[in-house]
């Protein structure tokens, strides 16, 4: 029952996952495209945990991790970009 649980959120989040990506080549503006990259990585992420509960091993935990901040810094280095023109100052 687990299985086939974790097999059809697996798919919801890779279908969620190419929306993602529809919009972020199509997105009509930059701001659109950043939100799109950074619903990506939680939805990569999400997915990242699925497949560890799937394989039952707790290192894919540690590599969702990784990407949560990743994630975070790309986001903050994003909206600086947008608020003053350059990341460093």
């Amino acid at each position: 029952m687990l299985e086939m649980t974790v097999m059809i959120v697996g798919v919801m989040l890779c279908i969620a996952l190419v929306l993602n990506l529809w919009r972020l080549i199509i997105g009509p503006d930059i701001v659109d495209r950043i939100l799109a990259l950074d619903t990506m990585y939680i939805n990569s992420i999400a997915l990242i945990l699925l497949y560890g509960i799937y394989n039952q091993t707790p290192l894919y935990f540690e590599a969702a991790l990784l990407i949560a901040m990743l994630g975070f810094v790309s986001s903050v280095a994003f909206g600086k970009y947008l608020l003053r023109g350059d990341i460093i100052e």
